[in-house]
Order: C-alpha cells, then structure tokens, then sequence
C-alpha cells in the first residue's frame, strides 16, 4: 500500500503519503497575526488523525502581507514563541509540522473566509485595511487597487522571506513551503497577466520567475542542510496561452531543483477568474507533469475525497503524496480511517496509544 509507505525528504523521514495542505484559519482574532488556542486544537487534531505532515497555513512574513487581518504571521519573536507549543504537539504525535511562507501581494488585506462574510473584498483603508502592493499597479478582481513595487522594495523580498525561514527554524518546523501559487505575490509576479514590469522583473519568463527564484536560493541558504524546502505553484492558470502555463511551469519545475527545493506541491489558478473543470482529482494531472518534468517528489491536491482514490494517485506514478484539505476540515481522523478502509492493522495505525480502546 502506498499511502501508508514513509517517504524521506533530506534528513526527514514522513510516516506516511497523507498529508494536510495549507488551509487559512483565519483564527488570529486580535489581528496580531499571532496563533493560539485554535491553531493548538487543529493542528495538533489532525496530527492525532494520523496525518503523515502537516503544512501550516498562509502565514505572512510581514504584516502588509496577511491576506486578511485574522491570518498568521511570523515576523518576530513573540510569533515564533507563539507556533512553538503548536509544533511542538503535532510532532510529539508523529507528524512533520512545516509552515508556509507567504506574502499575499495586491490581495491582501480581504476580509476572511468565512461563512458570516459574502464574497472576497478588500477591507476599505478606513475599517483597518491597508494599502496592498504587487509587481504592477493591476487590481485582481474585485480587489482595491494596488500599488507598484519599486525595485528595491522588490530586492527586499528574498530577505524578509529568509528572515521568516530563519524564524520557522528557531520555532521547531521540519520544514518550510514557499507560497508562489493561488495569485499571491510571488505567482502575480510568474504571470504576465499580473506582472507588467519593465525593468528584470518583468517582460520574459526568466524575469518574472527571477524574484521566485531569489526567494528560493535566499531561503534555502539560512535553512540547515537537513532541512527540506517545498513550494506551491499553480501549474497552470487555466488560460493558455495569455496566463502562466503548464509549460511555464515544467521549466520551472527544473529551476527550482537546481536551487535545492526538495518537494513541489502542486496547485492551480488562484490569479485571475478562468473556466476551471472542477471533478475529482482534476489537478493530479498537473503533479504527474511536473514530476516528470523535475525529477522532484510532488504532492497532488484538489478534490481527493476518499482513500482508493488517492492510493490509485500514488499507485499510477502520479504523485508521490497526496493532500486531503477539505476532506479533512470535516473529519480530523480522515488519515487513520482512510488507512483502516485499506486493511491496515489496528495496531499499526497512526493513533496516538491514548485511543487504543477505540479498536478494542
């Protein structure tokens, strides 16, 4: 069985193929960016479940670049001593505790997801909204204007996402995920529907991949040896051939194994609205594609709803991991019953020894 075979990235060995995909909380209340209690709960609930590694979710390495003011972040010390007891906890359960790194760029400052608010909007600067930044001055719809990077402030950024991995290390992490999908910051620089820069930073592919790669060569210098590197791309923006590109992306596959990134999660759109094909399983294409491109180890996402079906993705060669996100809001334990649904013994399920009684 596949999903239940450990899989090792550099020094880190994961005790399984399930793994939970970065999912905002929206849970820092005291709009602070600081985790707690809930972050507590959840996280240390799916470690419990039997999740093999768990990223944490979009959280912003400077204040300007939570997504919305109840998002995570990680710009200081009391930060870091805040995600310490939660990562600690996952991985006194068996799991990988990484986090993802981001910067939301021009969507930014949104109101949250969640059921009490109606649509994705930004928070006017008058209700505590800020001023949101991107490689151009293009709003992603429905979205404030934002403001054009200058080119220093675009050289800045490989440092304070350098900074932040320094601080995921000093916090306990396994590892840390660089976010360069979804249309954040580092994606609306990729796509030349988002990225109309004149100087290094734009026009070509290599110039609009240039600050994604810096990021990555910045971050995986401060990051130890041992320590794996993951980034999220979308493969595709579903809008050949204006957007970014499969094709795009199986070149950039490669750049990124050329500066030591370990594991490609592998996502899609996010950046402008596009006809998408939503079934199960509709990007696990796009993870084969850039595996065969990179040579990297790759996770898969997008509507894997039950256990055959993702020990069918692992089983075809397709990806090398699978990422349950809204199959395991629902249920905590989705990993344990998934690998119980497949014939794994009782006694070599991932549960923590506290819950034995539960198969007895």
């Amino acid at each position: 069985m596949q999903l239940n075979e450990p899989l090792t990235l550099r020094s880190l060995t994961i005790r399984n193929r399930i793994w939970l995909p970065p999912m905002c909380q929206y849970r820092c209340r005291n709009e602070d960016g600081i985790p707690g209690a809930w972050h507590m709960m959840h996280y240390g609930a799916r470690a419990a479940g039997g999740f093999g590694l768990i990223v944490a979710e979009a959280t912003a390495i400077v204040p300007e670049g939570r997504i919305s003011n109840y998002c995570a972040g990680l710009w200081s010390q009391e930060h870091v001593d805040a995600w310490v007891p939660i990562v600690e906890l996952a991985k006194s359960l068996g799991t990988a505790m990484g986090i993802q790194l981001n910067h939301a760029g021009r969507k930014a400052s949104t109101y949250p997801m969640l059921p009490q608010v109606t649509g994705r909007r930004s928070i006017p600067l008058d209700c505590a909204g800020w001023q949101t930044v991107a490689p151009s001055p293009t709003p992603s719809e429905g979205h404030a204007e934002p403001r054009e990077l200058t080119l220093d402030e675009v050289r800045e950024l490989p440092g304070l996402f350098a900074a932040a991995a320094t601080r995921a290390v000093e916090a306990g992490f396994d590892f840390v995920e660089i976010h360069a999908a979804h249309g954040y910051l580092l994606h609306q620089f990729l796509s030349p529907l988002s990225n109309q820069r004149t100087d290094e930073y734009g026009g070509t592919r290599e110039n609009r991949a240039r600050l994604l790669l810096e990021v990555v060569a910045a971050v995986r210098e401060v990051l130890p040896d041992s320590m794996p590197l993951l980034v999220r791309l979308s493969a595709s923006e579903w809008l050949d051939p204006e957007g970014w590109t499969l094709d795009d992306s199986r070149w950039l596959g490669g750049q990124l194994r050329q500066r030591g990134v370990d594991c490609i999660d592998v996502s899609s759109a996010g950046n402008v609205n596009a006809s998408i094909p939503v079934e199960p399983g509709y990007q696990v294409p796009f993870a084969r594609a850039l595996k065969d491109a990179s040579g990297l180890p790759v996770a898969a996402v997008g509507l894997i709803t039950d256990a055959q079906q993702a020990e069918n993705i692992l089983e075809a060669g397709d990806a090398d991991a699978v990422m349950i996100g809204r199959a395991a809001l629902r249920n905590a334990e989705w990993a344990v019953d998934a690998l119980e649904e497949l014939g794994v013994e009782h006694a070599e399920l991932p549960y923590p020894d506290s819950y034995f009684r539960g198969w007895l």
